[in-house]
């Protein structure tokens, strides 16, 4: 799977404030290339959180 900027926005966009740490830590546990991926797409993804 390959991600882009607007796909991740949109993705993450989707989360509420309570859903997002979950649902990361899973990606990142269970996923870790597409985390990866998504920290090189997205390195301000914190910031699109809150």
């Amino acid at each position: 799977m390959s991600l882009n900027n607007s796909s991740v926005k949109e993705f993450l966009s989707r989360l509420t404030s309570d859903e997002f740490p979950g649902v990361m830590v899973e990606i990142e546990e269970n996923q870790p290339q597409m985390f990866g991926q998504l920290v090189a797409v997205a390195p301000d993804w914190v910031e699109w959180v809150g």
